[in-house]
């Protein structure tokens, strides 16, 4: 009789109008934010980010176990409008990105949208207390392309700093150069998969579960948190020692192995293991004896109910119209005429840059060696240029480095305020200023980012900025706001990156060398906008 009874319960609410009305309302937000969907997916097949397919899954449990605490439906809910305002302003930030072809930003607004679906759906004072599951959703978004090599670059050099000082307690005589790790005969690179970032996603996103299911004071849960970032740096850091061992000890060949295997799971679940005896041991300084069992909120009974208790959504205004309002928007928002495709891009490839630039051709460039597959892995620019350019009674040569990115939305600009560091080059303050240059016929004031650096005794002077919309700009962060801008307004998303070095011979006064970059800008501004394609109007 009871499990017949259930079954009716079960059937009601599978039937039940409001139930209907959320499952309409999901498939359109789903197609609604399709692109963004797509987006994480492929994001999801890096190494960095494979975590990212469990995170839904698990943000469907914490759901499921934080209902338990909320009542019941006894009345009438008059508090969605909440969670209809946040719904569409995930509207409002997805649509932003279908018009700007940005599928990062969909993404951004998928997040915005299932809070807002709670809370319409449950109401503001019940469906409030379950923000820990839809927080959980942001770990699974990738980090923003300039955050992402900022925090890398940072985290390389310190677990650089680490796996030399463990190398050295070996007894091991090492050096190291940027991100370069020299130990004699063998030499190497602590490149941005030796970041620690792998590691560090999926361990804030235990952390995060870890602090929701703990069962204990708040000081414990917020220094587990932190410690996720520390934890998953210095086990990086110990793997890359380790490897340096192997590497001095018994050479490469052998070294490859040990960091296939130890680069996935293995290290994180020594993290898991690591920020396990920390919990235990903050547990005990606070005088909790419990046991770890008791400690964690694991209880798995009940979910089934949980999950039964669609029956409580009821039909609203607020869950009706925002379903049919994201309806219609997928249907307008992803049609050919509200989204066309990109206008084509003309521009000359970089093939065809001069070599001899000046009015008698004076400056003569000869073309670098083309970057290493790794290099241009990481740089991932369609079309580059570079060449070192001299002039008779030069004091130096210029290199001039030139990068076009079709669509930044899928990497794009590496400020060299990130790559130069790597190399081994020590990088002074960077001042933005403007210099004054001479192109032909006319003078023109360019926004430059002006930095010295210093490898030993040899010093260079670097100037780079990035071409953009018409625009010469100077901020890394600006470029991506304007890109923003210039994808809604222009569905456009390319750009450049220009960059020129020039040694400073021992003695020669800065002044020296800013009037030969300045000189050879001259020469190089009037051939640069047809390889870049500059106007967008």
């Amino acid at each position: 009789m009871d499990i017949q009874r259930q079954d009716s319960l079960a059937a009601s609410a599978v039937m039940s109008p409001g139930f209907l009305w959320l499952l309409l309302a999901i498939a359109a937000g789903l197609a609604f934010f399709a692109p963004g969907l797509a987006y994480l997916w492929q994001e999801w097949q890096t190494p960095e980010y494979s975590h990212g397919p469990l995170i839904p899954l698990i943000s469907g449990y914490l759901f499921l176990r934080q209902l338990k605490t909320v009542p019941a439906h006894t009345g009438v809910v008059s508090d969605r409008w909440p969670g209809a305002v946040l719904m569409g302003v995930g509207l409002l930030i997805g649509a932003a990105g279908i018009l700007g072809r940005i599928d990062q930003v969909i993404a951004y607004g998928l997040i915005l949208w299932v809070g807002g679906l709670v809370l319409t759906s449950f109401g503001w004072k019940r469906g409030r207390g379950l923000w820990p599951p839809v927080v959980h959703l942001a770990f699974m978004l990738p980090l923003p392309g300039l955050f992402y090599w900022k925090v890398s670059i940072a985290l390389q050099f310190i677990s650089s700093e680490l796996g030399v000082a463990i190398i050295r307690l070996m007894d091991i005589s090492v050096f190291l150069d940027g991100n370069i790790i020299d130990l004699g005969v063998w030499k190497l690179h602590v490149a941005e998969a030796c970041s620690g970032l792998r590691y560090l996603f999926p361990i804030m996103s235990f952390t995060y579960i870890f602090a929701v299911l703990y069962q204990g004071p708040i000081w414990i849960r917020a220094v587990l948190l932190l410690a996720a970032i520390p934890i998953a740096v210095v086990m990086n850091s110990i793997r890359i020692g380790f490897i340096g061992v192997i590497v001095n000890s018994y050479g490469i060949e052998h070294a490859e192995g040990f960091m296939h295997f130890f680069e996935g799971w293995v290290v994180f679940l020594l993290c898991i293991l690591a920020m396990i005896g920390l919990a235990r041991a903050m547990q005990r300084l606070s005088g909790d004896r419990r046991s770890f069992a008791e400690v964690l909120d694991l209880d798995l009974s009940g979910l089934g109910e949980m999950a039964a208790r669609v029956r409580d959504i009821r039909p609203s205004g607020a869950l009706v119209g925002m379903s049919v309002v994201f309806a219609v928007a997928t249907i307008v928002m992803h049609s050919p005429l509200v989204r066309p495709k990109p206008p084509e891009i003309e521009r000359e490839p970089f093939a065809l840059f001069p070599r001899a630039l000046g009015p008698e051709g004076e400056w003569r460039g000869t073309l670098r060696p083309d970057l290493s597959p790794a290099i241009a892995e990481i740089l991932k620019a369609d079309d580059y240029f570079s060449a070192g350019y001299v002039r008779p009674g030069a004091a130096a040569p210029v290199d001039l480095f030139i990068a076009w990115y079709r669509d930044q939305t899928k990497g794009g600009i590496h400020s060299p305020e990130i790559c130069i560091p790597g190399s081994g080059w020590e990088m002074s303050a960077i001042t933005q200023t403007e210099i004054m240059v001479e192109t032909g016929s006319q003078s023109m004031m360019i926004p430059v980012n002006r930095a010295i650096i210093q490898k030993g005794l040899e010093r260079q002077l670097v100037y780079f900025w990035f071409e953009l919309s018409g625009r010469r700009l100077t901020s890394d962060y600006a470029a991506k706001a304007w890109l923003v801008w210039d994808a809604l307004r222009h569905g456009r998303t390319d750009g450049a990156l220009v960059r020129l070095i020039t040694p400073m011979p021992a003695g020669e006064p800065e002044v020296d060398a800013d009037a030969r970059l300045s000189e050879m800008i001259g020469v190089a501004m009037p051939q640069l906008d047809r390889f870049i394609e500059m106007s967008r109007e």
